[in-house]
């Protein structure tokens, strides 16, 4: 095995530099890229996408819309264009489509095809082929469409769409956002209405999406927090111009950066700032950090601002365990700003972080205290006792911070290491790759170390 070979980890020393300054920009959404193909598909006319998250999920989602007739390219400028086929235009695909790794893709995918009357096999690789659809298969099979899975209702899955389907009123028996967006995309060439019932609310960029490209929806709350979603079928989707906002769970890490390390004054240009997603920057501004919205505006149907960022003195708080679901995602580098903060930290309901990529509960336990912070691990959080904005020792010599290969705890402590004063090791920068892969770039950039 040589030095460069893809699997070796690669550790790096994270250290104080500059303020962040300047303006940048982060990745695409992830969730709103795969929408903005699909829509985009659908819609009657040339869609024009920007920002498009260029991973391999949203690239599956592409070459499953062309071989269904859709005509979809990328520019040299970078910007996507979309010419769809328009609602009930799918067309026949000739062979199986692959959806390689991505889960959103095939639920999404499976949702659309059941009301058209096309025949599709959806494949997947070895990780894809063991996550089980059933719980789309159920709801699409009462609107008509056939299904023939492998044991377990796993890929290869081949689906029998039928037009027209028969509009259903849906309860969603477990929270998915994916599901629910199954349910509604078939109802798109479904007559009559088709209804979702989510008793607890889910990401609703499906929604947003689906009226800004000009779907007839209507959404009721409840007194008990009930959503019911009514979606008017056999629509006809107007083409959009997008500029897909950037992932608000990347953006969080630079947020962090900038209200930690001294003279920082940062812009984080076109961040999506949907309140399903965006919990953090509220939380964050409880505790004292200056975050401005610049130029706030509507993109596809999604809230988006510029956020202006400035160092601030930031003061521990007891965090609502009610926000959690709106991001679970960004607990850890939450951790990492509590750490610096003035007096207690108290975070509850964080159960879930448990079953992430790693226990990001323990990880982050083991990784703040080893770079100096105090902290203390209960069975669904952590309380932390900030230095008061002095900055954390960093990491020994000797030590590196495990990773466990999550790319969040990779980013989180990296971030630490910019507020520290040796800085803090991290075992292994690889996982970065699979959400961020120009964090390490974008980070040096605005420290001025580029």
């Amino acid at each position: 095995m040589h030095s460069a070979d893809s699997t070796a980890p690669r550790p790096r020393r994270f250290t104080a530099g500059g303020p962040l300054t300047g303006r940048i920009r982060v990745p695409g959404d992830k969730s709103i890229s795969h929408r903005s193909i699909m829509l985009g598909a659908l819609a009657v006319g040339r869609t024009r996408v920007t920002g498009l998250l260029e991973g391999e999920d949203v690239m599956s989602t592409a070459a499953a819309m062309r071989a269904m007739g859709a005509t979809i390219e990328r520019l040299e400028t970078g910007e996507w264009v979309i010419d769809g086929v328009g609602v009930g235009g799918l067309m026949q695909p000739r062979t199986a489509l692959d959806m390689g790794n991505s889960g959103t893709s095939t639920r999404l995918l499976m949702g659309l095809v059941a009301s058209h009357p096309v025949t599709a096999t959806f494949i997947g690789d070895a990780s894809l082929s063991k996550r089980p659809m059933g719980r789309v298969i159920e709801p699409l099979s009462q609107m008509g469409a056939d299904f023939t899975a492998a044991p377990g209702g796993r890929l290869p899955l081949t689906l029998r769409g039928i037009a027209p389907a028969v509009p259903i009123s849906y309860r969603l028996p477990v929270a998915s956002a994916q599901v629910k967006s199954a349910v509604l995309l078939a109802g798109l060439n479904t007559p009559g209405i088709t209804t979702v019932i989510e008793p607890v609310p889910t990401r609703d960029h499906s929604e947003r999406m689906l009226k800004g490209f000009g779907a007839e929806l209507a959404v009721e709350i409840a007194a008990d927090g009930t959503r019911t979603i009514h979606l008017t079928g056999e629509a006809e989707l107007k083409p959009q111009t997008i500029d897909v906002p950037g992932d608000p769970s990347s953006a969080a890490f630079f947020v962090v950066a900038a209200l930690l390390v001294p003279g920082s004054d940062l812009v984080i240009e076109n961040v999506g700032l949907n309140p399903t997603r965006a919990a953090l920057f509220g939380v964050l501004r409880d505790m004292g950090g200056s975050i401005e919205e610049l130029d706030r505006r509507d993109v596809g149907g999604e809230p988006v601002a510029d956020l202006l960022v400035r160092h601030s003195p930031l003061t521990g708080i007891a965090v609502d365990p009610a926000v959690v679901p709106s991001m679970v995602d960004e607990f850890p580098v939450l951790f990492v700003a509590a750490a610096l903060a003035s007096g207690r930290t108290i975070t509850t309901g964080l159960e879930e972080l448990r079953v992430k990529e790693s226990d990001r509960i323990a990880v982050m336990r083991t990784a703040l205290e080893l770079a100096g912070a105090r902290v203390t691990e209960t069975e669904d959080g952590l309380i932390i006792d900030g230095t008061g904005g002095e900055p954390l020792a960093g990491t020994p010599e000797s030590a590196e911070v495990a990773t466990h290969l999550d790319h969040r705890i990779a980013m989180s402590m990296a971030v630490a290491g910019l507020a520290s004063r040796a800085g803090v090791a991290v075992d292994d920068t690889r996982p970065i790759a699979t959400s961020f892969p120009v964090f390490e770039a974008l980070l040096a950039k605005a420290s001025g170390a580029a």
